[in-house]
């Protein structure tokens, strides 16, 4: 117990308060309105809240530059507001709380996921989740497989998900691309077709992937149609859904179920889709309602955070890595939540941002760093990655 008492004191030599760099932060806003001709009022609510001092030194930078951004980008010029009837002045507000040991996680959108949890055992405080150390784990090494056979329209083309087995696919979500005739431009629908195509012809690639780019010259509500039908007709390799709104998930398991049969998507999978955590910490009611759909259909899901390191993340491969565990392990659950035994991926992306300009960043190594310890992580867990 002595040790204990030292220890404990020791930590408490650390801390800080957080206004102790009030006086910093309110300097950073003024010259932001200053340089721009704003009003801008800064506001810090709970700066009495003690933080590591090592923790407060490296953040401090950062939060700077989001302040700045804050004064630069989301605050109108004093003539536009007064215009729409808003004070001239605008406000930044800074909110610090502490919430316990237990960190949790916004679902927010969804009634039935919070209904679900709560009946798990986890702590529901209105939209925020809080889970008992090992409930995610325990729920997901229950029913999770291992691995599964995602099925295409061609048999010989079936590709097995897990285990020692890697996967091919095209890329994922472009506005653009680029030929030698034209240079870069936005994509349309003949263009979604003809990646397809070569998706299709290419040996070395083993699924047609899924957004492999995005058809602006179609309307929103309804190219997702398009785009899961030029998979269907132009490739007999395995796809991917639709994951923009619940119903065009739905629509997607139609389409496989014309293809496939409604009996045989019963036992079998035969789309993985793509569910994104709106890091940090959030799971919305889009990317669950998609999630549900495609789980009680015993479809995939590759839950997937989305991560920039130094926005949505700490700025450290540790700190991101943590964080991209709490978001798999919390959606991969939920997934479970929604039927047991749907197959579900441990997914990542996560790149970082300039500390200096704000710009995303790619190619650097702390990514790769944060895959490959993602990947061990997914091997532990026992779930595909």
């Amino acid at each position: 117990r002595l040790t204990r008492d030292l220890q404990d004191d020791l930590l408490r030599t650390r801390m800080v308060e957080f206004e102790g760099q009030s006086d910093r932060l309110y300097r950073v806003v003024r010259q932001a309105a200053k340089e721009t001709g704003k009003q801008v009022r800064l506001d810090i609510v709970g700066g009495s809240i003690e933080v590591d001092r090592g923790v407060l030194d490296r953040m401090i930078g950062s939060f700077e530059h989001l302040l700045r951004n804050s004064v630069t980008h989301g605050i109108e010029m004093p003539e536009a507001r007064t215009a729409a009837g808003k004070d001239p002045a605008g406000a930044v507000l800074v909110t610090v709380t502490h919430e316990g040991n237990e960190v949790g996680i916004e679902f927010r959108d969804e009634p039935e996921a919070l209904e679900l949890w709560k009946a798990a055992g986890a702590d529901v405080k209105g939209t925020r989740i809080r889970f008992p150390r090992g409930l995610c784990r325990s729920i997901i090494q229950k029913s999770a497989p291992r691995q599964y056979v995602q099925h295409a329209r061609n048999p010989e083309r079936n590709v097995t998900i897990g285990g020692n087995n890697t996967v091919f696919a095209p890329v994922y979500g472009p506005p653009f691309i680029r030929n030698l005739d034209e240079g870069r431009r936005y994509a349309t629908i003949e263009d979604f077709r003809n990646f397809v195509k070569l998706a299709y012809m290419s040996p070395s690639i083993h699924h047609s992937g899924g957004t492999v780019c995005e058809p602006v010259d179609l309307p929103v509500n309804k190219r997702h149609l398009d785009m899961v039908y030029s998979h269907i007709k132009y490739s007999d390799k395995p796809f991917m859904g639709s994951v923009t709104a619940p119903e065009r998930a739905a629509d997607t398991v139609e389409m496989a179920k014309i293809v496939f049969g409604e009996k045989f998507l019963e036992t079998n999978t035969v789309i993985t889709s793509l569910i994104n955590a709106n890091s940090p910490m959030v799971w919305d009611g889009t990317m669950l309602g998609a999630m549900k759909v495609y789980a009680r259909a015993n479809q995939a899901c590759i839950t997937t955070p989305f991560i920039l390191a130094g926005a949505m993340s700490p700025v450290t491969a540790a700190g991101t890595l943590t964080q991209v565990l709490a978001e798999v392990l919390a959606g991969a659950a939920t997934c479970q939540l929604y039927k047991a035994g749907a197959p579900v991926i441990f997914g990542v992306f996560a790149s970082s941002i300039s500390m200096q300009s704000g710009a995303p960043t790619f190619g650097t190594p702390e990514p790769t760093l944060v895959s490959l310890a993602a990947g061990q992580l997914a091997r532990r867990l026992g779930i595909p990655y």
